[in-house]
């Protein structure tokens, strides 16, 4: 191993190392359930802020959006990252307060809850199918997470994958199962530290390494199609390729996803004042504007170091580990270089780690406390509930490595999947129920059912024909679930008084 890599392994293992502390420092601050999976509503405004969004970009920001940029240039990286910038400002904007004062109000500690004791559902139908779908879309989201992070460290040292994918899924559970919904939220807030200083120093570097700003827009221009916002670079060809209206509307779909993210609703519902809502909305915003034009302006300088040579030429996938590549260039310059460079790839492990710890922690909540509990009615004492929550946390973890096993298996490719799974199936069911008095228990359940079968038909049956059909599955599954739960609401009995006195109580409260 050279030296540059021994504090490249260095720098990451006290990164972990740190995770791992966070996580017995939290340990004892789990009294019930409750502390478990909201952290008892006791979020800042900063944590909130940061743990969210650090939550929601995963390793795509640090090595999907870069290796966009780099392969096809401008156009497709720009509609993505303006479809989430305004999907994250809507999201704080129109369903945090509402949902935290909503859930606060009838007393609910996760999203399938909210959903059967906002509609009055005694049976918990909707807790329990809303609980499945979590599961369904976030194990094999997180298995993606185990999966990025064993290749990383077996790019980076030579080591077995499996060895490697096993240990960082170790650490990951290791610090949720024990500190719970505050020891993912803060670890969040740090390895959001981190992703910025990563991009920031790489972006610095890079453009020193390639000849400075003005030769990386020169070189960008150079290229057909690449600075378009109607085109795309073809790498293979040489020239471009069209970039329709229809296209550019699938892609801005992206930002509908945020109305059903469970892991971002659940921070919304934990902070502790909601008066400071406002504060983590605009720290949110600015961050997501900031981190994806940097992660994309790193596409391009990567392009440039290696048309003039100082990079190797990358090509398809492999174009996404150019921070990477970037990474081990800077390692050579020395010591200091290397523990630079020992940040920058803590930087992608973080951004894998933010996202799964808070995949873990949901999906294992729809299954101790919305499956076993609250529909099965297994009533267990709060001690005992904590340690199945942890038990859940394991279980799913060990799924999860199972799935994750094959070095080959696709890492990015589940992530715009269940993107739109979420979406669709919880979007437009949070939309009616914070917004909507007259949306019922009937409406809620058919827009869940639509929004979920949609994703699969459209992505396996309709999208393959091609054409009109070829739009991102998210936007025809959000719409037409949206309009099956307000036929079906409007076609059914009206809820009940009781059901309607709530919810015209909480919007007084916030008027």
């Amino acid at each position: 191993m050279q030296p540059s890599e021994i504090v490249i392994l260095i720098t990451i293992g006290a990164y972990l190392l740190l995770m791992l502390l966070v996580g017995l420092k939290f340990s004892k601050t789990n009294h019930s359930v409750r502390d478990f999976y909201l952290g008892g509503r006791k979020l800042g405004p900063l944590v909130t802020a940061m743990s969210a969004e650090a939550s929601d970009m995963s390793s795509w920001l640090l090595m999907g959006l870069p290796g966009v940029a780099y392969l096809s240039g401008v156009c497709d990286a720009f509609w993505t990252a303006v479809g989430l910038a305004v999907g994250t400002w809507l999201n704080w904007w129109l369903v945090a307060r509402r949902i935290r004062r909503y859930s606060h109000h009838i007393d609910a500690i996760t999203i399938p809850q909210f959903f059967s004791r906002r509609y009055g559902d005694r049976k918990n139908v909707l807790t329990c199918l809303a609980a499945l779908v979590i599961v369904v879309f976030f194990v094999p989201y997180t298995a993606s997470g185990f999966a990025a992070c064993g290749k990383l460290f077996s790019a980076l040292f030579g080591v077995d994958y499996l060895t490697a994918m096993i240990l960082c899924a170790v650490i990951i559970v290791a610090y949720t199962s024990l500190g719970g919904f505050l020891a993912a939220s803060t670890t969040d807030l740090i390895q959001s530290v981190v992703m910025t200083v990563a991009l920031i120093a790489i972006m610095g570097w890079g453009v020193w390494m390639a000849g400075g700003m003005e030769a990386v827009i020169q070189n960008a221009q150079a290229l057909p199609g690449y600075l378009s916002l109607t085109e795309t670079h073809d790498a293979v060809s040489g020239g471009s390729q069209g970039y329709g209206f229809l296209t550019i509307v699938s892609t801005l779909a992206w930002g509908l996803g945020y109305f059903g993210m469970p892991h971002i609703l659940l921070r919304f519902m934990a902070i502790e004042n909601e008066k400071k809502l406002s504060l983590s909305r605009r720290v949110a915003t600015v961050w997501v504007v900031i981190s994806m034009t940097v992660a994309i302006l790193i596409g391009m300088i990567g392009l440039t170091m290696s048309q003039n040579g100082t990079l190797d030429m990358l090509s398809g996938n492999g174009s996404e580990t150019i921070l990477v590549h970037m990474a081990q260039l800077l390692a050579k310059w020395g010591p200091l270089a290397a523990v630079l460079a020992g940040v920058v790839l803590a930087g992608i492990l973080a951004a894998t780690m933010s996202t799964a710890d808070s995949q873990l922690l949901a999906a294992a909540s729809s299954v101790s406390q919305n499956l076993l509990t609250e529909f099965g009615h297994i009533r267990l004492r709060e001690k005992t509930n904590v340690l199945i929550a942890r038990g859940a946390v394991l279980l799913i973890s060990v799924v999860a490595i199972w799935i994750a096993r094959d070095p080959d298996s696709s890492v990015f490719q589940i992530v715009s999947f269940a993107w739109a799974g979420f979406g669709a199936t919880f979007g437009p069911v949070i939309l009616m129920a914070l917004f909507w008095r007259r949306s019922n228990r009937q409406g809620a359940l058919a827009a869940m059912l639509t929004g979920g079968v949609m994703v699969f038909v459209w992505k396996y049956v309709l999208r393959p024909l091609g054409g009109a059909w070829d739009i991102y599955e998210l936007l025809p599954a959000f719409l037409l679930a949206l309009l099956a739960g307000v036929l079906v609401s409007l076609l059914t009995k009206a809820p009940e008084t009781a059901i309607t006195d709530e919810f015209d109580e909480v919007k007084r409260s916030l008027s």
